[in-house]
C-alpha cells in the first residue's frame, strides 16, 4: 500500500462509495458490501472510500481487492492514528479532517453509491443529494437498500415532495437497487442530470 494523492489515473471510471465501520450490525449488510466490491471490480470500476479496514468499509475494499479491483482510501489522521485505516488498499490518502475527507471521496468520481450506516453515511449521501440538486454533482446516486434499510428514507424524502420542500423531478436524483448486482445497471441506466437543475432548485 502506498500513502499518496489521490492519482489521476483513478477519474477514468470511479465511484465514491459510503458505508459504515459498525462491527454489530448483521453480517447480512457486510456480506452486501463484500459483494458490491466485488460487482464493481468485475465491471472494471474503481472505488473511493472512507478508507476503513472493519465492518462494511473493509468488506467492501476486500471484496474488491480480491477481484483485482482499484480501491482507493481517505482516511483522517486522527483515525490513521488510531490505526482504523485497511492495510491493503491500492492507494491510501491521508486528510486533516472529516470535512477534507468527505469532499475528496466525491471530488472526481462519476457516481455514489451509499450502503447501509449510520450518521456519517447519512451525513455523506444527503449531501451528495443536495450538490446533486444545486447541479454541483451530476452523476448517479445508488443506494443498496439491503434488509429494506432505507425505505424510512425512501418515504421521509416522499413526504419531502408532498409537502413542498422539494420538487417531483428530484426524486430522479437517486435509485434504489435490493441486491449489489444491480449496482451496474442502475448505474448505467440513470436518468441524465444537468446544472439546469438549479432552475427548479428552490421550489
Amino acid at each position: 500500500m502506498s500513502v499518496s494523492v489521490v492519482s489521476e489515473r483513478i477519474l477514468e471510471r470511479v465511484v465514491c462509495v459510503y458505508c459504515a465501520s459498525s462491527r454489530s450490525a448483521a453480517p447480512e449488510y457486510r456480506r452486501a458490501a463484500f459483494r458490491l466490491g466485488e460487482v464493481l471490480a468485475e465491471h472494471g470500476i474503481a472505488i473511493v472510500y472512507g478508507g476503513g479496514a472493519v465492518g462494511s468499509m473493509g468488506a467492501l475494499a476486500d471484496g474488491a481487492l480480491a477481484r483485482g479491483g482499484r480501491v482507493v482510501g481517505i482516511l483522517p489522521r486522527f483515525m490513521a492514528d488510531l490505526e482504523w485505516g485497511h492495510r491493503g488498499l491500492t492507494e491510501l490518502k491521508l486528510v486533516e479532517d472529516m470535512r477534507t475527507r468527505k469532499h475528496l471521496m466525491l471530488t472526481g468520481a462519476q457516481a455514489a453509491i451509499a450502503l447501509p450506516g449510520g450518521t456519517g453515511t447519512f451525513e455523506e449521501l444527503l449531501e451528495a443529494l443536495t450538490l446533486k440538486r444545486l447541479g454541483l454533482f451530476l452523476g448517479p446516486i445508488v443506494l443498496v437498500n439491503t434488509r429494506g434499510y432505507f425505505e424510512p428514507l425512501r418515504a421521509m424524502l416522499a413526504a419531502a415532495v408532498r409537502e413542498r420542500f422539494m420538487d417531483e423531478r428530484h426524486l430522479a436524483m437517486w435509485q434504489m437497487v435490493a441486491q449489489p448486482e444491480e449496482v451496474p445497471e442502475a448505474l448505467a441506466n440513470a436518468p441524465q442530470w444537468s446544472a439546469e437543475a438549479r432552475g427548479f432548485a428552490a421550489v
